[in-house]
């Protein structure tokens, strides 16, 4: 495994736990309807940084393409989790904003 994936490695395994946390809080809250779209972004964020850790451990040669749809999915959950006031929600999007960073750093 190529030792410059490190960070965005351990980026994606905190945003595949953080997305994944929320998506459990989201379906627990007083209206799990109001929350639809930040469940369904944070499932496909989780799947996306599921797949990134796989390619980036197994050195793909599609790392570069897999670790910059994953950096464009963790912005649009970012965006829609920081939307909501939930605490799970917030800490969520700041996970998912700097897993984008270091997505896009791989593809620099």
């Amino acid at each position: 495994m190529n030792a410059n994936y490190k960070a965005c490695l351990e980026a994606c395994f905190t945003c595949l736990e953080a997305c994944n946390i929320c998506f459990h809080a989201c379906l627990k809250e007083e209206h799990p309807e109001k929350m639809t779209k930040c469940i369904e972004l944070d499932r496909e964020c989780a799947d996306f940084c599921s797949l990134a850790i796989a390619s980036m451990q197994r050195s793909s040669a599609f790392v570069k393409e897999i670790v910059s749809i994953c950096a464009t999915v963790c912005e649009a959950c970012g965006y829609e989790c920081k939307k909501h006031d939930h605490e799970h929600c917030q800490k969520c999007a700041d996970i998912c904003f700097r897993c984008a960073e270091e997505c896009r750093k791989l593809t620099a």
